[in-house]
């Protein structure tokens, strides 16, 4: 899973990052609000792993600013407040669940996979055998892919590149997801690799009037049909 933490104190985020990395997560650690709206809000993350008391703007305000944004990715609040109360004003501004410091990381580990089980519930469908963008023709069935009724000779890195941007169409991935869903590397290990197998796609997928793969400057690549 890829995760966003977001949690000002050293001793604790320290705790998470280590802890949910050693898990097979990937995670980024941002330590404010400001940083979340401006640099992470447009990645597609699996979980958020929010504290309300942060600086500057706290935790319940960047969660409804999310919201407002149409962020719906699920969201555990992390706090030392421990009143119904608080528990209730989370939940209701838009929070998936909440979890009271000080906690156990296997109940931590436990509520991430109720939520990642319940999202998979609500996303579960099957995937369409032919797709079709433009002039673009991809038959997940037989593996193959024409442009303009012409076919694309694909290699199996290429085409498996292909279908993860189509799967998350108009969603920004970074260079860190592609790395993890087409090459199995859960770390950003400095190469270019996916700059430079995104430059093979797009010779062999686009037209110079008709775009698929756009760059986002700065975080990755997201495919527009």
């Amino acid at each position: 899973m890829q995760i966003l933490v977001v949690e000002d104190d050293n001793r604790i985020s320290n705790f998470l990052v280590k802890g949910l990395e050693e898990c097979g997560h990937l995670v980024t650690l941002c330590k404010n609000a400001e940083d979340v709206l401006k640099q992470y809000i447009n990645i597609e993350w699996d979980l958020i792993i929010l504290d309300i008391m942060l600086a500057d703007m706290d935790g319940i305000q960047l969660l409804q600013a999310l919201r407002y944004k149409k962020v719906y990715t699920p969201i555990l609040m992390l706090s030392a407040l421990n009143s119904v109360q608080d528990k209730i004003s989370a939940l209701d501004y838009g929070a998936d669940d909440y979890l009271t410091k000080p906690f156990h990381f296997d109940e931590l580990i436990s509520r991430i996979r109720a939520l990642t089980r319940r999202r998979q519930y609500e996303q579960l469908e099957t995937p369409k055998a032919e797709l079709q963008f433009g002039q673009l023709h991809i038959n997940r069935e037989q593996y193959k892919v024409t442009l303009a009724g012409q076919s694309v000779d694909l290699s199996p890195r290429e085409y498996k590149l292909l279908i993860y941007l189509v799967e998350n169409i108009g969603k920004t991935v970074s260079r860190v997801q592609i790395l993890n869903a087409v090459w199995g590397i859960t770390f950003d290990n400095h190469t270019n690799v996916v700059d430079v197998y995104i430059s093979y796609l797009r010779s062999k997928i686009e037209k110079q009037d008709e775009k698929y793969i756009f760059t986002v400057k700065g975080v990755g690549y997201m495919f527009k049909g």
